[in-house]
């Protein structure tokens, strides 16, 4: 694959509820990663947006978008997905030879609208939809007890995973405040409200409003925009059916497809990982997902130090239990992986990382993923 780098980018803090008009949150975000590499609109020359109809509450929720997002006389599209794919659909642009500088961004505000109500149009209309029992909180407690029994792991483990992650959150200054927690306990996410059996209300990424955007450029127009681009060396996308009872839940078997063929494309294995950004949903995918990509054995994503300074890091950053901004989270961490490589994690950075993964999902139980393998670059 030819070179493509990240050249820059931005997300706001995020917040339960952010208080700000929808396109000046687009305008701010788009303008932001412009002036983090000193570009101005005229040097855009595509936009991919990752919005969605139903969690706006109008069709063609990219309307009205086009001006904000700097797309203006550019060509524009939009993904109805996590901000990981939208990236995708921007580096493609990017590959086609016809483009310069992509600029990808999406985000949302929950705060405006019924996040758990939207949820339910995933399912099935005629027999789940209407008794609303399979949603997405309920697949989730579906998920954690299918991975307890079958691998005879703990609520405790799981309960560490989000401790680690508030933790982590707490370094993060542009994690949402509700989940930063620097004295958090095992206690105390045992102890939190039962969402649904087994899973609790402190294992959860809970939605926030919040946007981000990227900058995408091919090699020979990245070193000339920044010093230190991030290159993108492989990535790797894969669905699994739609039924969760057609679904293995203890395990995922898009994203195992997901990071063969972006390990492929970049001609490496999970072993030269230095550290991951992994989407989790829930505290437990987190371990589901990192034994998918191949970090752990089945079973055993519980026994790896996955701290900042562990033998693996995982989600530094806080991951989504830091703040999930719906079509926003899969592009912070892109983001967040990127701050990583360029040393520009400051309160949580890693040591001396080269190589980095980022993942992206969409769907109940993690159903459909996306893996990034990013590498530390220059001139």
């Amino acid at each position: 694959m030819d070179k493509v780098g990240i050249v820059g980018y931005y997300y706001m803090k995020m917040s339960p509820d952010l208080i700000y008009g929808r396109y000046n949150l687009i305008f701010e975000t788009v303008r932001g990663a412009l002036d983090s590499v000193n570009l101005k609109k005229k040097d855009i020359t595509t936009v991919i947006s990752a919005t969605n109809d139903y969690y706006d509450g109008r069709t063609i929720s990219n309307a009205y978008c086009v001006e904000p997002a700097g797309a203006y006389l550019a060509d524009e599209s939009k993904a109805e997905m996590d901000g990981a794919f939208a990236a995708q659909y921007g580096l493609m642009r990017i590959l086609s030879g016809n483009h310069k500088l992509a600029v990808v961004w999406g985000g949302s505000t929950p705060s405006c609208y019924p996040y758990d109500s939207a949820q339910l149009y995933q399912t099935d209309p005629t027999f789940e939809r209407p008794i609303a029992l399979v949603n997405n909180i309920t697949a989730g407690g579906f998920q954690m007890r299918a991975y307890m029994e079958k691998y005879g792991v703990s609520a405790e483990d799981i309960a560490k995973v989000a401790v680690k992650n508030r933790k982590n959150a707490a370094k993060n200054p542009l994690a949402n405040p509700e989940a930063q927690n620097a004295n958090i306990t095992v206690d105390d996410v045992l102890k939190s409200d039962i969402l649904s059996d087994p899973v609790t209300e402190l294992m959860y990424a809970a939605p926030c409003d919040g946007l981000a955007a990227i900058l995408l450029a091919p090699e020979k127009q990245a070193l000339k925009i920044t010093d230190e681009p991030v290159w993108i060396k492989g990535v790797g996308s894969n669905q699994d059916p739609y039924y969760l009872g057609d679904r293995d839940l203890s395990e995922c078997k898009s994203m195992e497809m997901a990071a063969k063929m972006a390990f492929d494309g970049a001609g490496i294995t999970a072993k030269d990982v230095d550290f991951a950004e992994i989407f989790e949903q829930y505290a437990h995918e987190e371990l589901i997902l990192a034994e998918a990509i191949g970090l752990a054995e089945k079973g055993k994503a519980n026994e790896l130090n996955s701290e900042i300074n562990g033998d693996i890091p995982i989600n530094p950053s806080g991951g989504a239990i830091a703040g999930h901004a719906p079509f926003a989270t899969g592009l912070m961490r892109i983001i967040e992986a990127v701050k990583q490589l360029q040393g520009k994690a400051d309160g949580y950075q890693v040591k001396d990382p080269k190589v980095a993964i980022a993942t992206g999902q969409i769907g109940f139980c993690a159903q459909n993923n996306i893996l990034y393998v990013l590498e530390k670059g220059g001139n």
